[in-house]
């Protein structure tokens, strides 16, 4: 069975909204290797289509920045799994609807993905935090202070503590850290 990993840029106030993100190309090699390492993303309808309406067109524009178009031609061809209930057509290649229970329905992506699935949506991943299916969080810290949300595990009660794994550092002052549950 694959891991499920939470990740999402942030920024130092926990805010994730991704206006406020240092978006250089270091960091979206970074995300590309992240992204190479896993089998799929999962997205909830939200974040998928801010995903949709940027993406697909990066990957096919000969005038984007090299290390925003390798992201989006991998992203592309990166198996794509959405929850919503609200939304039954996903034409972006290689996109495919999840509907049903929630836990169900993901317990059965992570057994059929070994490489691990990403999710990167917040109310999503809160979800998925509180059904306990979450096994990493990557955090990619921003040295921004955006002094707004929406906020990462925004209502969240419960106290989870995590098992640190691993961090780096990148030029412009961001920081991965890698975190297991414990």
């Amino acid at each position: 069975m694959g891991l499920l990993t939470f990740a999402l840029n942030v920024t130092l106030d926990g805010c994730c909204d991704h206006r406020v993100a240092v978006a250089d190309d270091e960091m979206h090699r970074y995300w590309t290797r992240v992204m190479d390492a896993s089998g799929a993303m999962l997205f909830g309808r939200r974040t998928y289509e801010l995903m949709e309406d940027a993406w697909p067109q990066v990957a096919r524009d000969p005038h984007a920045k090299p290390a925003d178009r390798n992201w989006a031609k991998k992203l592309e061809a990166k198996p794509k799994y959405v929850v919503s209930t609200t939304r039954r057509d996903f034409p972006w290649h290689n996109t495919h609807h999840m509907q049903g229970d929630l836990a169900q329905v993901v317990t059965a992506l992570k057994e059929a993905t070994p490489r691990g699935v990403l999710v990167g949506s917040p109310q999503l991943s809160a979800e998925l935090h509180r059904l306990e299916l979450v096994d990493e969080y990557l955090f990619v810290v921003h040295p921004v202070v955006a002094g707004h949300g929406p906020y990462v595990f925004a209502g969240l009660q419960a106290v989870q503590q995590l098992a640190f794994v691993a961090s780096k550092k990148l030029k412009s002052g961001i920081v991965a850290l890698h975190y297991r549950r414990r």
